[in-house]
This record gives C-alpha cells, sequence and structure tokens, in this order.
C-alpha cells in the first residue's frame, strides 16, 4: 500500500502546487472562478500556503507517516470546505475540479493510514 500512497501522495501534490501557483500568479481563470463565488483576491495567498502545506505534507508523509496523515487530513478538510462554498454559491461549474481533488485527498489519507 505504501507505494500506492507515494503514487498518489506525489501526485497530488503536484495538483496542489500548481493550483498554488495559480492563485499566487493570479491566473485570469482562477481569479474569475474565486473572485465570482465571493473569495477576495486577499484571501489568495492565504490559500495558497494553505496548498503548499499540504503538499509538503503529503511529500514529508513519504518518511514520516503521522506527518503524511496530518497533511491528508489537512487537505481532505481543505477540499469539503471548497466543494461547500461551491455548491452554496450554487457554482456547479467549479465543483468538480474540488470534488476530484476531494476524492484524491481521501484516497491519499486512506492508503497513508493502512500503510503504517
Amino acid at each position: 500500500m505504501f507505494i500506492a500512497y507515494a503514487v498518489v501522495g506525489v501526485l497530488l501534490a503536484l495538483v496542489l502546487l500548481a493550483s498554488a501557483r495559480a492563485k499566487l500568479t493570479q491566473d485570469k481563470r482562477v481569479v474569475d472562478g474565486l473572485t465570482g463565488i465571493g473569495v477576495p483576491l486577499s484571501m489568495f495567498p492565504f490559500l495558497a500556503t494553505c496548498e503548499i502545506a499540504g503538499a509538503a505534507g503529503l511529500l514529508v508523509g513519504l518518511w514520516y507517516a503521522p506527518l503524511g496523515i496530518a497533511a491528508a487530513i489537512g487537505v481532505v478538510l481543505y477540499f469539503i470546505g471548497a466543494a461547500g462554498v461551491h455548491l452554496r454559491k450554487r457554482d456547479f461549474k467549479g465543483l468538480p475540479n474540488a470534488l476530484v481533488i476531494l476524492i484524491f485527498a481521501a484516497a491519499a489519507l486512506s492508503l497513508r493510514a493502512v500503510s503504517l
């Protein structure tokens, strides 16, 4: 199960880093999508920092399981919140991205927990 976690964790970390980069560089699609549901631009650095921390924790979790589990829990909670905001604002266009990442985060959590 560890190899499966390593694959899912590394891929998820790359997705999180790409998402953080898009927020920090204020990619037009990301800005339009998030400001359209009420997220202020001033929150982008905080959201990007959360994603970077999650990615780092998932990667360090390859060597130190408790950190990998904690990071995966954090990423799951982050994307539950993201999906919730999209649902609350009835933004069904932005919802699938959050749900797919949420599923991968839940898979990473499960895989790391069983590979102790």
